[in-house]
């Protein structure tokens, strides 16, 4: 699409879950407008999970950034994780802004992931992917320092 554009270009860090221990319970990213960019990609990642540990995630859905109204997006939640088959793995979701709920004003989006059972490490992004204005850039998070 953009041969001569740089990856750091086309793709800026939105939000994050930054790696931790996470007890059992519910984190959730900030809400992100979704129309800036053509694509979002959320990324999950586990560690080691706790005894018996259960990890899911599910994209959500707003009609402004403070969460009004929000609702689970249709087709946007992983299937769980579990500890028998779930230590250090790496789960993708693709959303697309036209898969929301446009129709009734919504256009924000954040990802919830909820630890089940025991403490597990976890971490997690939302990216977005070929933004509507180069470059990507100018939408990373406060916490991005280094752009190489």
């Amino acid at each position: 699409m953009f041969p001569n554009a740089l990856d750091s270009e086309l793709v800026a860090i939105l939000a994050t879950l930054d790696p931790t221990s996470q007890a059992a319970g519910t984190l959730s990213t900030g809400w992100i407008p979704a129309g800036n960019h053509h694509n979002l990609l959320a990324v999950i990642q586990t560690g080691v999970l706790g005894t018996g540990a259960t990890v899911d995630a599910k994209l959500q859905q707003a009609s402004d950034a403070t969460g009004t109204g929000a609702k689970d997006i249709a087709d946007k939640a992983i299937t769980q994780i579990v500890k028998a088959s779930g230590d250090n793995k790496q789960v993708l979701i693709d959303i697309k802004p036209e898969e929301l709920d446009i129709a009734n004003g919504f256009g924000f989006v954040r990802l919830s992931l909820t630890v089940g059972v025991a403490a597990s490490f976890t971490a997690a992004q939302i990216l977005g992917i070929s933004p509507r204005v180069l470059p990507a850039a100018g939408a990373n998070q406060a916490s991005v320092s280094q752009i190489v």
